[in-house]
């Protein structure tokens, strides 16, 4: 989905519910260059579950955002996620893209719970199905365009210009395969924030089950301020490391790891799921990204209970940087800068 004036250079905004990331990468001959990249948190209640609050307090932080960077370029790729979003692989009986594009709400309303009528849908096809030649896959994306409107919006009333609306999965996707070589792997992208996990399994180049669910580091915030009947921004001091001496570390590690354990239990019911779908194939790697990428107790559990390798994303493995930006910064913000950096590579006459 695409809004307004073609340019080149889109700057890649990744609206989280705590906190909002910006990048601005350019392209040349010789790769992708990182020129800013940088975030800002926001307060909690702003952003619920994806749906935008309190419109002009994040439009302002993002004015703020824009100018503390000192970010000029207007034009913006922005991407949502969440209960709003329907991403789906289908089969459909073969026909070209154009006819397709005519009859792409009758063949949605089986797959989406929603009243089309109340969606954008959008759709690429992936090629014949290997089982029945008579038929083709196709990925059915499906957005509330309640949502869609809303995020545009939103751009606007900041200064800037929406040019490009994604979907977290698939911008997690285009950072990967910008920095990994991995044509026949099956890996999967997982990207954990504050109350959102987005999940992205990969076979080779085709992503094959994307799954968000609202989970995330909230949740040890919560807890936190459960078990020492806190506020919320004590809570997060404390899980932090602000004022730890106000909480025995012992109780921290068990909140950590009881919040962490919940998380693997959520991931190994979508990797089965993936394991059902196609039996005989293993999940090699699981990358990581997003504010808990940094648990380590997490990478570790996981790594256990998938049976796989678990790391942390480099989202710019293969970016020069300018060398403005601080590498000790840089290496301190890449996990949750890669839906960000994936927005960033977007160019407006993209599928």
């Amino acid at each position: 989905m695409a809004f307004g004036k073609k340019k080149n250079r889109i700057i890649g905004l990744d609206v989280g519910s705590r906190v909002l990331k910006v990048a601005e990468v350019a392209e040349s001959k010789q790769g992708y260059e990182l020129r800013k990249i940088g975030m800002n948190d926001i307060d909690a209640g702003l952003i619920e579950e994806g749906a935008i609050k309190n419109p002009e307090a994040v439009a302002d932080a993002i004015r703020k955002l824009f100018k503390m960077y000192k970010i000029k370029e207007q034009n913006v790729a922005v991407s949502v996620g969440g209960y709003s979003i329907i991403v789906k692989n289908i089969t459909v009986q073969l026909m070209e893209e154009e006819k397709l594009h005519g009859q792409i709400h009758s063949e949605a309303e089986s797959y989406i719970p929603f009243d089309v009528s109340d969606v954008n849908l959008d759709f690429q096809i992936l090629g014949r199905n290997e089982s029945d030649p008579t038929r083709m896959d196709v990925l059915l994306v499906a957005a509330k365009k309640e949502i869609v409107n809303d995020y545009a919006n939103l751009i606007q009333m900041a200064g800037l210009n929406p040019l490009i609306m994604d979907v977290d999965a698939f911008a997690l996707q285009n950072i990967y395969e910008a920095n990994y070589d991995a044509e026949n792997d099956n890996v999967a992208l997982i990207d954990i924030g504050a109350n959102k996990t987005t999940l992205n399994i990969l076979k080779g180049s085709a992503s094959v089950l994307i799954r968000d669910v609202s989970l995330g580091c909230g949740q040890i915030s919560r807890k936190i301020m459960s078990h020492e009947d806190c506020s919320l921004a004590e809570a997060e001091q404390l899980y932090h490391g602000d004022g730890a001496d106000k909480i025995v570390a012992k109780d921290l590690v068990e909140i950590v790891s009881s919040v962490v354990t919940d998380w693997c239990t959520e991931i190994k019911r979508a990797l089965d799921f993936f394991y059902a779908t196609y039996p005989g194939e293993h999940i090699r790697k699981i990358i990581l990204s997003g504010g808990g990428a940094n648990i380590k107790r997490f990478r570790e559990l996981l790594a256990e209970e998938a049976a796989s390798e678990v790391e942390i994303i480099r989202p710019f493995e293969n970016f020069s940087v300018d060398s403005s930006i601080d590498p000790s910064y840089l290496e301190r913000v890449m996990p949750q800068t890669a839906i960000c950096l994936g927005l960033a590579l977007r160019r407006a006459n993209d599928k």
